[in-house]
Parts: structure tokens; C-alpha cells; sequence
């Protein structure tokens, strides 16, 4: 976890530097039939332990979390380019699925990534891949203003079989004008506001 990395304060979900101590329940997470569409990750706790303390520097993780403290999610920004000032948004996992229905967690969870992303880290693009059998993550990020910029082909092995990955991306302008009306629409029931900085 980078030294710049902190806990970022929403009103339902906090997100909070992913640490070892973390490893028991996300790879508990990564092994249920949610994650079907993640790459394979460690299949034991200690495994897990050893690669959340290896990441880069370049890399923010964050365990999201309710307001009690309950890890119940995770997402990721890594591969933070400050040269061409991007970031590859990824790992974006609710695993407490039952824990959080009725509740803006994951849109909450992805304002506060964007916004740590745009503005406290002044970047200009977010990108990503996703599995192109997980179409409702794809429906989910394009209303979200995340624009379809490619097809990887046979990019990722998933339960065996090859599939494409579907690159997706978006600019800060997108996420001022796009990503911020739409999120607050989805927040509203909540009354949960967005940052809008």
C-alpha cells in the first residue's frame, strides 16, 4: 500500500488501505461464485497475506467497509502513472453481497475511488478490463460513464476456458460531467452525496 494511501470517508462506506489482516476474508471472498469473474488469486489465507504485502508502491488497494467497521468489499487502483497521468481502476469486489442490499455501497465505493483518483491525484484517465461474460459489470460502468474503448481477445483464462476482456476507460471531464449526475441519481435513495470537487 503507498504511503499516500489513506482511509477515504464516505457517509455509508469508508474505503480503508487493504492490509494482511485482511487476508482470511478476501480470499474468502475471491473464492465464492461472485468472483467468478476475477482472475484466479491466492488460494489459501497465508497465500493472500503474501501477496497484499507484496504490492508495489504504485499500487492504492482498499478494503471498503461499512461505517461499523465491516469489511464487505474491495477495488483497487494500480499501475498509477503520474508521467501520463492514469491509473488502472480493478479488483472491484462486493463479497458481502446480503450485507449491503438497499444500500449505495458500490457506487459509493467507486465515487470515492474516482475521487481520490481525479482529484486528490490529479490524474486524467482511469481504464480497465473487464471479463466480457460479466455483462452487467460492462452495463453497470458504461451508465456510469466509462466509455467501451476495445476488445482484448482471449485475454483472460476463466474456469478453464478463454474469453475476451473488454477495455473500458474514462477522462476527468467524463467523470465531472457523466459520472457525478449519474452517480448522484443512483445515491439519491441513500442521500448520499457525491463529492463534487
Amino acid at each position: 500500500m503507498s504511503a499516500e494511501s489513506r482511509v477515504l470517508q464516505g457517509i455509508f462506506v469508508d474505503l480503508r488501505p487493504l492490509a494482511e489482516g485482511d487476508a482470511a476474508v478476501t480470499c474468502k471472498w475471491r473464492a465464492a461464485e461472485r468472483a467468478r469473474h476475477l482472475n484466479q488469486g491466492a488460494q489459501t489465507p497465508e497465500d493472500q497475506a503474501l501477496w497484499i504485502a507484496s504490492r508495489p508502491q504504485s499500487e492504492h488497494n482498499f478494503i471498503i467497509q461499512l461505517k461499523s467497521g465491516q469489511p464487505v468489499g474491495m477495488l483497487s487502483l494500480v499501475d498509477v502513472d503520474n508521467r501520463n497521468s492514469r491509473a488502472e481502476t480493478g479488483r472491484f469486489l462486493i463479497g458481502e453481497e446480503d450485507e449491503v442490499k438497499g444500500q449505495p455501497v458500490a457506487v459509493e465505493a467507486m465515487a470515492l475511488l474516482y475521487h481520490f483518483a481525479f482529484i486528490d491525484l490529479g490524474l486524467v484517465r482511469l481504464y480497465g478490463t473487464i471479463a466480457a461474460s460479466n455483462t452487467l459489470m460492462i452495463k453497470w460502468q458504461k451508465f456510469l460513464g466509462m466509455k467501451q474503448e476495445g476488445v482484448l481477445r482471449n485475454h483472460y483464462r476463466i474456469g478453464g476456458e478463454f474469453q475476451d476482456a473488454v477495455a473500458m476507460g474514462i477522462l476527468e471531464d467524463e467523470y465531472r460531467t457523466v459520472f457525478l449526475a449519474r452517480a448522484k441519481v443512483l445515491m439519491a435513495a441513500g442521500k448520499v452525496p457525491v463529492p463534487t470537487t
